[in-house]
């Protein structure tokens, strides 16, 4: 059987990041060339470097911030410039502040929504309009989040940010549809470095409290993220468009750490 992604060019934002770099690790596995863009230079390039030891000649770095239109621009045509024209395009950044809504300021609300969500929006236009003059039939695959329609105290610019994303996730598809180009989103739940099995009394109690609420009873890996990126941007989801796919572990299903009762009293 061929690689899911065999002759494909992936341009995965946020690639020095958990979720970018896992991404872009498998979609290197499944057969593609790919080009990380990061704002932070030297570990977009360490990451680069990295997985060119494994994939050489399949990988290039990119730095820039996408929040700014020339940058987000640039990623585009940079990435052709090395690799070929992405017909894949992943947008994995992210900045996820705690704030109470009470202290949050206008620069700390409007920084999370240029990064999130201007960031998303710019990228995807960018990528677009060259799919549509070369007649690419292109994928995208936006990272939200599960706070995108779970609120949570401190998270109002995040999950605001990330429902924004969603909802120019179906906008995209409805308009890009017309071009074979397909549009979907990924909202992942608690995702850890180290997966977690058990509370532990060095966690935090928000993790302690989210794994209680997990019913696969662990928390997330960045490689759950990545295998659903691949599925989203392979032909195996080829009739998939405006879709969110939430790969939590079950956290979105409600309040299901409470006990089960027959009857309230």
């Amino acid at each position: 059987m061929s690689a899911l992604l065999e002759n494909r060019i992936a341009l995965v934002t946020g690639g020095a990041g958990r979720l970018g770099r896992a991404t872009a690790e498998l979609f290197l596995g499944e057969g593609a060339a790919v080009a990380v863009a990061d704002i932070d230079t030297a570990r977009v390039k360490a990451v680069a470097e990295d997985l060119s030891a494994t994939h050489a000649g399949r990988v290039h770095a990119i730095s820039g911030d996408q929040s700014k239109k020339e940058d987000a621009n640039r990623f585009v045509s940079e990435a052709e410039t090395a690799l070929g024209l992405p017909d894949i395009l992943v947008n994995a950044h992210g900045i996820f502040p705690n704030c109470p809504m009470l202290d949050v300021t206008v620069e700390e609300w409007d920084s999370v929504f240029a990064v999130n969500t201007r960031g998303t929006m710019l990228t995807c236009q960018a990528i677009a309009r060259r799919w549509i003059d070369a007649g690419t039939r292109g994928a995208i695959v936006n990272i939200s989040s599960g706070a995108a329609r779970s609120g949570r105290p401190g998270g109002a610019h995040y999950s605001g940010s990330k429902a924004a994303v969603e909802i120019l996730t179906n906008i995209f598809a409805t308009e890009l549809g017309q071009h074979g180009i397909r549009v979907n989103a990924i909202a992942p739940g608690l995702v850890l470095d180290e997966v977690m099995h058990e509370t532990s009394e060095d966690a935090h109690p928000y993790v302690n409290l989210t794994l209680e609420a997990t019913p696969m009873g662990r928390t997330g890996a960045a490689a759950d993220i990545a295998e659903a990126a691949v599925f989203l941007a392979s032909n195996r989801s080829d009739w998939t468009t405006g879709a969110i796919l939430e790969v939590t572990g079950g956290t979105h299903c409600g309040r299901t750490h409470m006990p089960f009762t027959r009857q309230l009293r």
